[in-house]
């Protein structure tokens, strides 16, 4: 996993951590949102790694 790669995990696992706090429901909905964008983009990431491996 790449630096990249490893800082949005952590992004992501960070976002999710908060949306469970019990904050309002948008924020929530953001934090997930974020999330899941993070993921997205380590996806990504692993597949062009792949491709160009």
């Amino acid at each position: 996993m790449t630096r990249t790669t490893h800082d949005l995990q952590d992004q992501a696992d960070r976002a999710e951590r908060l949306a469970r706090t019990g904050m309002d429901s948008l924020t929530v909905e953001r934090l997930r949102a974020y999330a899941e964008e993070c993921r997205r983009q380590i996806a990504a990431a692993e597949r062009q790694a792949q491709s160009t491996a």
